[in-house]
């Protein structure tokens, strides 16, 4: 009989060579610890790239909603900052009109809101009192909570929102906006306790020799190394509450170790019933998204033999993290599928895939 481990091995090998990607990391464990770890490929397609390591840094795309943005959230809540009830427009003054008056920020964090998926706004606008003002005022598609439509732009705005609860006095008034409570700063405070390993926004220069590239992108005209993919990130600064965070396998492991953790009764991301609370799947008709995070379905990414309860998120650059929380297991998978170009798509068929395999071989 096969070598189990040696078959995830070959499976990530066979993935490089049909060109889902050119490089990719995963891991598989649970709450005491890695199970396993592997890399493949090189940074890119070129013969002489740099092979990939479990030390590669990836661009983490969308995984920044669940790591970094949802986190912040379930701290804030926490700390008595902000509640899921709270009316968007009480925090951003440009939230006006009868069509959006009863959206709040758990609207938001489920993607039921009303607003659409996505616009190019970095085209024409810059930093976040353009896209505030344009997300604001932007028609929504559908009423609030009567569907969900995955939303970057509605995680825009909670990142605006998290900063500013974050410069809020203790009285609750407004205060003098300190770098700290940036949502770089934020998550970087947040994440010293979870991991050692490079997790961050706006990666120093450093990290760039490790770093697998992105695409070779048309609008800025070069290719993308340790510079956010997602150009909306781009153009507010890199760090967003959709997209911008950075960092390797390991990193994302020890994020889900945390989550393990947590939901056990430690309290290390958030107060534990906090966290029940953001993963329990939303009443919105036909959704399977949960606050921030998102739930197995047979069509998932997680493939079909993760419990019904498992959480995860996926990252437009080839990245994804679901957690079998049921039965104390993870997987991550990091690649940089995007490149040269976001046209190749492989890895929708290969992820299920990729999935089953790593549950069948730990959990029979």
């Amino acid at each position: 009989m096969a070598d189990p481990i040696e078959a995830l091995d070959a499976l990530l090998r066979e993935a490089v060579e049909a060109h889902v990607f050119p490089a990719a990391a995963a891991e598989a464990g649970n709450a005491a610890g890695v199970l396993w770890s592997a890399a493949a490929g090189a940074h890119s397609f070129d013969p002489y790239a740099p092979a990939a390591t479990r030390d590669t840094i990836f661009d983490l795309a969308s995984l920044t909603k669940v790591v970094a943005t949802t986190t912040l959230a379930m701290r804030a809540v926490d700390d008595g900052r902000l509640t899921l009830d709270d009316s968007v427009g009480s925090w951003l003054r440009e939230w006006r009109g009868d069509d959006r008056a009863g959206v709040t920020v758990g609207d938001l964090l489920t993607h039921s809101s009303g607003l659409a998926a996505y616009l190019p706004f970095f085209r024409d606008y810059t930093g976040r009192e353009e896209f505030e003002h344009a997300i604001c005022t932007l028609p929504l598609e559908y009423a609030p909570r009567t569907q969900s439509t995955y939303s970057d732009l509605g995680f825009i705005l909670l990142g605006f929102i998290l900063e500013d609860a974050a410069s809020r006095s203790s009285a609750g008034l407004p205060g003098t906006f300190d770098p700290a409570a940036s949502l770089s700063g934020q998550f970087q405070r947040a994440a010293s306790f979870v991991t050692t390993e490079p997790l961050a926004f706006n990666p120093p220069r450093k990290w760039r020799t490790r770093t697998a590239p992105t695409e070779v992108d048309r609008w800025r005209g070069r290719l993308l190394t340790g510079e956010v993919h997602d150009e909306n990130a781009w153009a507010l600064g890199g760090a967003a509450g959709h997209a911008g965070l950075f960092g390797t396998a390991a990193a994302c492991g020890a994020f889900a170790r945390a989550v393990l953790r947590t939901l056990a009764g430690e309290r290390i991301l958030a107060n534990p019933d906090t966290l029940r609370h953001f993963i329990r799947r939303s009443s919105v008709p036909g959704s399977s998204r949960a606050l921030g995070w998102d739930t197995m379905l047979p069509a998932s990414s997680c493939g079909t033999r993760m419990s019904p309860t498992a959480i995860g998120h996926t990252g437009f650059t080839g990245t994804s993290l679901w957690i079998d929380w049921e039965r104390d297991f993870y997987v991550v998978l990091l690649s940089n599928r995007v490149h040269p170009s976001r046209e190749n798509d492989l890895i929708r068929q290969f992820r299920p895939r990729f999935h089953d395999a790593v549950v069948t071989a730990f959990l029979p």
